[in-house]
């Protein structure tokens, strides 16, 4: 059986080019495998290829999702197995490519099938969470769902929601439904994961310069334009690292400086945790250094070959 690849690792590690050389080598096309790069609208944090920068691999679901959208790890994982499959109707080779391991875990465990969302419920739940804070709905479904709300952060407002809005529309926890899973897609058995672990220092430091790069790129703006157009500032998209503290900025909550400084400490300790959670999944084969890297390409393309093979 031909192998399903996943190109992983932190931020700022060169997964995106590593991704697109690989795919030029073996006929293949990108699945978007980061959850700040679905959402249109937000362009200059999120290290999404430009489109004449592709070479001519095409991408998906890359930049479809509207900012104010809570785009769950269970839709990526059903609308990814959907794009594997027609990738691979094409002949020619999936690669999912990006550093949220919790979408990658979705695919080979899903979740159970959640009701569909009931906007009106959204929209009030929506405006308590802008004038109270996430820590007022993670309240409410202490009240409702105790045992929900003792396994999920305060702040994790898009999961405490989704909590609150399935109890609200079924009258169970969704702690009660979440065994009730189905079988993960077929492709999942298929999965390669190559992880990326450049040395730790030279990592950090090109997370420091991008994000500099990132603000002379216009990135206040970018934001400030959002937040004019009407969209929350707790919204999914501008609550993403590279976002989160440009808002606290213009809401006056700390001067520029302590922006940039702060987002370079948010995403090193985001680049951290990706590390963590890869080292903890299963079956996954490391590569020391950058994506961009000629060795680590050869390398790959060699660890590719010596696998099963491709059509």
């Amino acid at each position: 059986m031909n192998p399903v690849i996943a190109i992983v690792g932190p931020t700022a590690s060169g997964k995106s080019t590593l991704g697109i050389e690989v795919a030029l080598k073996i006929n293949g096309e990108i699945i978007n495998c980061d959850s700040v790069q679905v959402y249109k609208e937000i362009q200059i944090a999120t290290a999404k290829v430009p489109l004449d920068e592709r070479r001519g691999v095409p991408h998906h679901l890359i930049d479809f999702v509207s900012p104010d959208v809570n785009y769950t790890a269970g839709e990526w994982a059903r609308e990814a197995a959907n794009k594997i499959e027609e990738i691979e109707n094409r002949g020619r080779v999936p690669l999912l490519v990006g550093g949220t391991g919790f979408y990658l875990r979705a695919l080979r465990q899903p979740f159970f099938i959640s009701p569909q969302t009931d906007e009106s419920l959204r929209r009030r739940l929506n405006d308590l969470r802008d004038k109270h804070g996430p820590e007022h709905l993670h309240r409410l479904l202490h009240r409702i769902d105790p045992e929900a709300a003792a396994q999920l952060y305060p702040r994790d407002w898009p999961r405490v929601q989704r909590a609150i809005e399935v109890f609200f529309q079924t009258g169970r926890s969704i702690v009660d439904q979440q065994p009730e899973r189905p079988e993960p897609h077929e492709s999942s058995r298929r999965l390669r994961i190559l992880a990326l672990n450049p040395p730790r220092n030279e990592l950090y430091k090109r997370i420091n310069e991008r994000t500099e790069e990132h603000f002379r790129a216009g990135l206040v703006d970018e934001v400030r334009r959002l937040l004019e157009r009407g969209f929350s500032p707790t919204s999914n998209a501008l609550g993403a690292h590279g976002y989160r503290r440009v808002v606290e900025y213009l809401q006056g909550f700390r001067d520029l400086q302590s922006a940039v400084e702060q987002t370079k400490l948010d995403v090193r300790h985001y680049a951290k945790r990706q590390l963590t959670w890869f080292r903890h999944e299963a079956n996954v084969e490391w590569f020391g250094g950058f994506g961009e890297e000629n060795g680590i390409l050869r390398s790959v393309l060699e660890n590719l070959a010596a696998g099963p093979q491709f059509k």
